[in-house]
């Protein structure tokens, strides 16, 4: 006989408690999700959550020193341009001008 789909959760819920599965969630913004589909077309992987599997165990796997660089925050630089620079320093000598003017 055929199990129920309670008998079939019930199992597959002990089955996640007997391996001490975790569920691991993630919040992400569009860029991130379109660079994991990238990576899962690359790779043939249609699992979300086996593509993060995957890459988390390679990732360890390369060991500490390896590894960081990949972990590091990209740091963002922002550069002005000389229009840009140009219009701060007007406005900067108007502010400047008008709060002599008022004392």
């Amino acid at each position: 006989m055929a199990k129920s789909v309670q008998e079939r959760s019930a199992k597959a819920a002990r089955k996640r408690v007997a391996a001490a599965e975790e569920e691991l969630r993630l919040r992400v913004r569009p860029g991130t999700r379109q660079a994991l589909a990238d990576l899962m077309e690359w790779s043939g992987i249609t699992e979300q959550g086996e593509a993060m599997t995957l890459m988390i165990h390679h990732l360890h796997a390369l060991g500490a020193k390896a590894a960081m660089p990949l972990l590091e925050i990209p740091g963002h630089e922002i550069e002005v341009s000389p229009i840009v620079a140009q219009k701060l320093d007007q406005a900067y000598r108007r502010e400047a001008l008008r709060i002599c003017q008022d004392d």
